[in-house]
């Protein structure tokens, strides 16, 4: 089964077992990483926000315009930011390095 490396804002990393065709998000609530998902994968909100590492960026497919959007609120973006129930797990993606960033803006609470 392929994996997924989450990075915590300590540095911390978790290895887990990432089912294809599962979000990172989803993957992530499943093995308690912290990982918010207000909007729990609607596309409504930027709490998922990741950092992929960047040897990973360019296997994923381009963002919506509206996952850009949203990206546009994100706490602490980068060039590699995505957001977590954007990427669904494929085989090609086992190994994957995702960080977690330090804060999350959450307009709801």
């Amino acid at each position: 089964m392929p994996k997924i490396n989450f990075v915590t804002s300590q540095g911390d990393i978790k290895t887990v077992d990432a089912p294809v065709g599962l979000s990172i998000l989803e993957i992530a609530h499943r093995n308690n990483v912290d990982l918010e998902g207000a909007c729990e994968g609607s596309l409504a909100c930027s709490t998922c926000h990741v950092i992929i590492d960047p040897e990973w960026f360019d296997l994923l497919q381009e963002p919506t315009e509206d996952e850009e959007d949203m990206l546009d609120l994100a706490f602490g973006l980068t060039h590699t930011s995505r957001l977590g129930c954007q990427i669904r797990m494929t085989d090609e993606l086992d190994g994957i390095t995702v960080k977690l960033p330090t804060g999350t803006r959450n307009v709801q609470v």
